[in-house]
């Protein structure tokens, strides 16, 4: 009992590494789960009374179960077995891709995560680049969604930072779950996003197995009552207007929609714009086909320079963050859409009820244009394109934005008054377009500084549809008066 055991030094190691994996397994993660589930259960309890949409059972759903059911799902069984069949392979290595494409879509949401830590981090990131703002919301409608309503908020899509600032505030309210690009298929990106309850989307895939996969989660998400925000665009404004709308995710919503059953999708338009788009440069280059692609080390160098620039203007005190501003339009009933227009979709042949996607994208892409907010640097920029190569003095700009401020007003365009001044609207804004060298000065008079034309215009465009034209008709439809100044946690100054 008393004689020694010799063992090799590798041995020994092993039998350590089982022996501290076995601890860390039976005892360790228990109780770090039970930490974690408890701080999350506390985080629920907290935000029950406080949201106006509440966050539904299938967003709270173990992920993997989520994953289980959409493998198992009869629609995408069946496009296994035709997939398989139509490519010669084995039925379980379709099933297997399957599996693949399933764990990639299906996020892992964490309410902790969400309103916890992106919460924060939405908050700061948002306050360190602009001023942040709600300009209109409908609340009442919002609050008058029933729990047999899904919320999908259809928004433009101006800058990577949307996700950001719509989260920011709509965490308010609910809980949203975003369509991603594969852009941000990075690590740790790629972590946080599915955390956030984000999913990925191949917005270019032409696999119809894979189409499948992701159409019968958007419809269980849909069917199980989540909170979904998606950009009907399916890219971002390259030139600062609205683009046509895509029809994937609407589609595949309208798709499994049953408009006799108990649940209704309720469609609630968001409008986002901006003093300064951190991107505008970017974007506008992928217009000219001539461009010289940059590499990774140039754009880093880009940002790096322009993160210098904005520091050396905050030293010089000349750095003047702009506004950042969203308005949530009124929900629209996907039922009483459809009744409204007498339209059975089951009823159509495909090519009929493409029309009548393509038809319902438009006019929800006409809702979101509607309530995209002005900013004063889109109304000054506004000026100066307006008038063309015409010389302008301070005043000559005032007055001649209270101009097109009144033609909003007519229009019922919702405009964003910091501090509920226009003088100080349009001073602000004169005063952004100078500091980035869009408009020149020289002798009192001001005019567009050619060079960068085409960027005063890019935010010009983000308002030009709620103008009149030239002769005057009024293109848009009404909207209801926001109020003049709704600050969400924005800074001391206006």
């Amino acid at each position: 009992m008393t004689s020694s055991v010799s063992l090799p030094l590798w041995l020994l190691i092993l039998i350590a590494i089982f022996a501290a994996w076995a601890a860390l397994d039976r005892l360790l993660v228990p109780s770090v789960r039970w930490f974690i589930r408890r701080r999350v259960n506390r985080v629920l309890d907290e935000l029950g009374a406080r949201l106006d949409v509440k966050i539904p059972e299938f967003t709270l759903t173990k992920r993997q179960v989520l994953v289980d059911r959409l493998v198992h799902d009869r629609a995408v069984q069946a496009a296994a077995a035709q997939y398989a069949a139509e490519n010669n392979m084995p039925g379980a290595v379709a099933s297997e891709t399957v599996a693949r494409y399933a764990r990639e879509v299906v996020p892992a949401f964490n309410a902790y995560a969400y309103f916890r830590v992106g919460y924060s981090l939405a908050r700061r990131l948002s306050r360190a680049f602009y001023r942040v703002r709600l300009g209109y919301a409908d609340d009442e409608g919002l609050r008058r969604l029933g729990t047999n309503s899904t919320p999908v908020f259809v928004i433009n899509h101006r800058s990577n930072f949307d996700y950001v600032l719509v989260a920011f505030l709509a965490m308010e309210k609910t809980a949203l779950s975003y369509a991603v690009g594969e852009w941000a298929r990075v690590w740790p990106l790629q972590s946080l996003i599915k955390l956030m309850g984000g999913f990925f989307v191949r917005r270019n895939s032409k696999n119809p197995l894979y189409r499948r996969v992701l159409e019968r989660y958007v419809q269980m998400a849909t069917e199980g009552g989540v909170p979904q925000a998606v950009f009907p665009e399916g890219g971002l404004s390259r030139d600062g207007k609205l683009r046509e709308p895509k029809l994937g995710l609407l589609d595949y919503i309208l798709r499994g929609f049953d408009p006799t059953g108990e649940r209704d999708v309720a469609f609630i338009p968001v409008g986002i714009n901006y003093d300064r788009v951190v991107e505008d440069r970017t974007l506008l280059r992928t217009l000219d086909p001539e461009a010289e692609k940059k590499s990774k080390t140039f754009v880093l160098g880009t940002t790096a320079k322009f993160l210098l620039h904005q520091l050396g203007l905050a030293l010089r005190g000349r750095w003047i963050s702009g506004y950042a501003c969203v308005n949530f339009g009124s929900p629209i009933s996907l039922k009483a859409y459809l009744a409204e227009r007498g339209i059975d979709l089951k009823a159509l042949t495909p090519e009929q009820r493409i029309e009548r996607v393509k038809a319902m994208a438009g006019d929800l892409i006409g809702a979101v244009a509607r309530v995209v907010p002005v900013l004063p640097v889109p109304l000054v920029a506004a000026v100066f394109r307006r008038r063309g190569t015409l010389l302008l003095d301070a005043e000559g700009v005032k007055a001649a934005a209270l101009d097109i401020m009144s033609d909003l007003d007519r229009a019922g365009a919702i405009t964003y008054l910091p501090r509920s001044d226009r003088d100080y609207a349009v001073s602000l804004g004169l005063e952004m377009l100078k500091i980035r060298h869009l408009v020149e000065e020289e002798d009192g008079l001001l005019r567009i500084n050619e060079a960068n034309r085409h960027v005063l215009d890019y935010y010009a465009n983000s308002i030009e549809h709620l103008l009149p034209p030239a002769d005057g008709a009024e293109t848009v439809t009404a909207m209801p008066k926001a109020p003049a100044d709704v600050p969400i946690a924005a800074p001391a100054k206006a």
